[in-house]
């Protein structure tokens, strides 16, 4: 027998459990013996058959995991399609939701937007990697530990509804995100890194400090409310009425304090206001208040007609 076989055999039994390995060795080198045998008697070359015969047996590690019944496979299909929704499930919110609470947090605590928006990013690819690398992990211990674990098994009731025919785009859905955070994360990153300084080379915030205990805020929960509302608007896939509603009430709690602050002379820093002659000037004041009124009163009525109407077409 010549050393092919020998080595052959050598790296299929390193992968088979140690007390089978003596039979396996004796099965295995017969079943060659004979494949070679077979070719030989037709008239073939004993190196040329032996050859050939090993490469149709293949590669010895796959071999020693049939005799050894072994997977070779990280997730098998018992709990392929479990591991595979728990996944989609999890990155679908957890690192989006992550990456923008550490983004928030940053731009609270005075860092630029460059380095809060990279923060959150950073953070939510980080939590990915993590989340994918430890429910594999727990997927592949259970497939080896107790691959006879009982899952509830697939009813017709788990069917899906056929999807409607869907009024937004997750493109839409996705700057309309964009948006709100940005100008959630605007509200803090104004007040510690305001591009406004005065004569000293100190920051001024654009927006009054007072407002802090206040309004900010409640400006702020509003806007992420908003990110909230949008998750569901493209999760029903279409506008209903008490979505129109719902969007009204938002609009409505972020316009009307803005417009009510801007009204009453409280929304702008005082110190901004007295860094710029224009600003000292209450005509001018008056005109950007009259400006930012009307610009909230025709996006307001715009958002709802539009919504509106989208809601009965869809109904």
């Amino acid at each position: 027998m010549s050393s092919l076989t020998d080595r052959y055999l050598a790296a299929t039994l390193r992968a088979v459990p140690t007390p089978r390995r003596e039979e396996i060795a004796t099965e295995l080198r017969g079943s060659i013996e004979d494949m070679i045998e077979g070719r030989t008697g037709a008239g073939q070359d004993a190196a040329t058959a032996e050859r050939e015969v090993l490469n149709e047996l293949g590669n010895p590690d796959r071999l020693a995991a049939r005799y050894a019944d072994r997977r070779l496979q990280l997730i098998g299909p018992t709990y392929y399609l479990h591991w595979q929704r728990l996944l989609r499930l999890l990155l679908s919110f957890v690192p989006a939701l992550v990456g923008t609470l550490v983004g928030l947090a940053r731009a609270a605590a005075g860092d630029g937007p460059t380095t809060a928006i990279t923060s959150g990013f950073t953070t939510a690819f980080d939590v990915a990697i993590q989340i994918a690398f430890w429910v594999t992990l727990v997927f592949a211990i259970v497939e080896r530990v107790d691959p006879s674990l009982k899952l509830p098994a697939w009813t017709v009731d788990q069917l899906p509804e056929v999807p409607a025919k869907r009024d937004m785009t997750l493109t839409d859905i996705a700057a309309s995100v964009a948006l709100l955070l940005f100008t959630a994360a605007f509200l803090p990153w104004q007040h510690f890194w305001s591009w406004v300084k005065d004569t000293d080379g100190e920051r001024i915030p654009l927006l009054d400090p007072v407002l802090w205990r206040s309004w900010l805020p409640v400006l702020i929960a509003v806007l992420l409310a908003g990110v909230a509302f949008e998750l569901v608007r493209y999760r029903v896939g279409r506008w209903t009425w008490p979505l129109v509603t719902v969007k009204a009430a938002l609009d409505l709690a972020f316009s009307v304090p803005v417009v009510w602050l801007l009204v009453d002379d409280r929304l702008l820093n005082p110190a901004l206001v007295e860094r710029f002659a224009w600003l000292q000037d209450e005509g001018n004041r008056q005109s950007i208040t009259v400006i930012a009124i009307i610009t909230a009163v025709v996006v307001l009525v715009w958002d709802l007609i539009d919504s509106g109407v989208k809601a009965r077409r869809a109904g």
